[in-house]
């Protein structure tokens, strides 16, 4: 399994509002294109969303399929629109002890 970690600085006062999108109309339709978000964490202290997206076959490849689907650009209100800076990077699981 494939897994990305995306950090995003969110506009001040509207993380509450992203959460509800993302929640209401990301989450879905990435399960829809086979995604399993596996955490998601929010801080209001500094306006930063946190979530961990993963995916069974080619990351990149149900990534692009997801960002060029009609059902991802009908996405109203986009919840995108709330993000100033966004960061992902792929990454491994590390077992605990």
């Amino acid at each position: 399994m494939q897994t990305q970690v995306r950090i995003y600085r969110i506009k001040p006062g509207e993380l509450d509002r992203f959460v509800e999108e993302w929640r209401t109309h990301v989450v879905p339709l990435r399960r829809r294109f086979g995604f399993e978000v596996i955490a998601a964490w929010a801080s209001q202290q500094d306006d930063t969303f946190v979530w961990v997206l993963a995916h069974e076959g080619d990351f990149g490849e149900a990534d692009r399929a997801y960002y060029l689907s009609s059902e991802c650009a009908a996405l109203d209100p986009d919840p995108a629109r709330l993000i100033v800076e966004p960061r992902a990077f792929r990454a491994q699981p590390i077992p605990l002890p």
